[in-house]
């Protein structure tokens, strides 16, 4: 019996036929994968998405591109071709003062002026405040004095579009504008962290970095005001700055003044004067800056400080917003001492159903006013933008 025990290995065997191996099988796949993935690509690319924008016919396109004006659509129908109207434009408005302070609105409808369809235009009180450090271009111009603010082409005012909003119910409301931002750089800061955001903040034209602290300002919710230098009585040896507005000078500069001043910052609801006892007290000096801010949309707030102020009547007689603050609240550097006048502007807002007062960027203040804001809601108080409580003759 034949053994191959002692035979090399491999040797006398029968020769069998080999089948294609598993791996030249995958790689025959992938290729073939590859070839479809890239035909596919190719084809997509050159054949397009389907997606373009619908073009208009032809003549319609060129007659848009000789014209200059863009397609009409039916907003832009309904926005050009209704005549816009205010939302109390088809109302009689009547406010009543209480004997409690309380302030009652009566509305009663009468005919709006004209006939055929109008387009009521609610436009909103503030602004979105993830913008709110923003300004609304459209209610800026550019000029040589930079950026200044003016009524939109729809109507809005800047004081309507950076008015912190209110609750606009019956009740004691209060606003509080802190003055002096800008000049302190430490109370400025100081004054933007720890005031609460319903406090209104007015910075002075010639303070510094006033862009950034105006826009830290309003990320905090806060309604703010641009102070103007006006001439006080002892002037000039109480010198407010070299931009002063003066009774002694001509209207045109004057005029200019008070732009380069308004080209420093946006966002503001109004103007509000830094001293200016002498220039408050003459009409005719006051009249054409009035005019002035009223064309801007904006409102003007008279510190109270002097009492031959002519505000309310050159504002009424020109139909500019105006307020005019009740009392200065810190003519003495204490906080008890400005605790206390807070507590007499309380009285004078439940006697009149609404306050101002006026306190400057110290120390002290900010204390004072931080610690009273605390408990005023809890006595039924609303602190609100000076906006809310301006005369409006837009919004009696």
């Amino acid at each position: 019996m034949g053994t191959d025990l002692h035979a090399p290995l491999g040797r006398n065997r029968k020769t069998g036929s080999r089948r294609p191996g598993v791996l030249r099988v995958g790689r025959i796949a992938a290729s073939l994968c590859l070839f479809a993935i890239g035909g596919f690509s190719l084809y997509t690319a050159f054949r397009g998405d389907g997606l373009e924008r619908a073009r208009p016919p032809a003549a319609e396109q060129t007659a848009n591109e000789q014209s200059g004006t863009p397609p009409t659509t039916a907003a832009n129908q309904a926005a050009n071709g209704i005549p816009r109207a205010d939302p109390r434009s088809g109302a009689n408005v009547e406010q009543t003062v209480t004997g409690d302070g309380s302030v009652v609105t009566k509305y009663s409808p009468r005919p709006r002026d004209g006939s055929g369809p109008v387009l009521v235009d609610a436009m909103q009180i503030g602004q979105d405040p993830r913008l709110a450090a923003q300004p609304n271009e459209t209610l800026l111009e550019e000029t040589a004095f930079g950026r200044l603010p003016i009524v939109g082409p729809d109507g809005r005012r800047p004081m309507d579009q950076y008015a912190r909003p209110s609750s606009q119910a019956r009740g004691i409301r209060i606003a509080i504008v802190v003055s002096g931002l800008g000049l302190s750089q430490t109370g400025t800061q100081r004054a933007i962290a720890e005031l609460p955001e319903e406090i209104t903040l007015a910075f002075a034209a010639s303070g510094n970095s006033l862009q950034r602290w105006m826009q830290e300002a309003r990320r905090g919710g806060h309604e703010i005001l641009l102070q103007v230098p006006l001439e006080p009585f002892d002037y000039p040896a109480n010198d407010p700055g070299p931009e002063t507005l003066l009774t002694s000078k001509p209207v045109a500069r004057n005029i200019e003044n008070l732009h380069k001043a308004m080209g420093e910052i946006t966002n503001y609801t109004g103007i509000m004067n830094y001293l200016g006892g002498r220039f408050l007290s003459d009409p005719a000096a006051m009249e054409p800056v009035m005019r002035d801010i009223r064309k801007r949309g904006l409102l003007f707030l008279d510190d109270g400080t002097s009492a031959q102020s002519k505000t309310a009547a050159v504002a009424k007689g020109t139909e500019l917003p105006y307020a005019i603050a009740d009392l200065q609240l810190d003519g003495q550097l204490d906080v008890n001492a400005i605790l206390k006048k807070l507590d007499e502007l309380e009285r004078v807002a439940r006697k009149n159903g609404q306050a101002i007062g006026i306190a400057s960027a110290f120390d002290e203040s900010i204390d004072a006013i931080a610690k009273w804001s605390e408990e005023a809601s809890m006595r039924g108080i609303e602190i609100v933008g000076v906006a809310a409580l301006s005369n409006d003759p837009k919004n009696p």
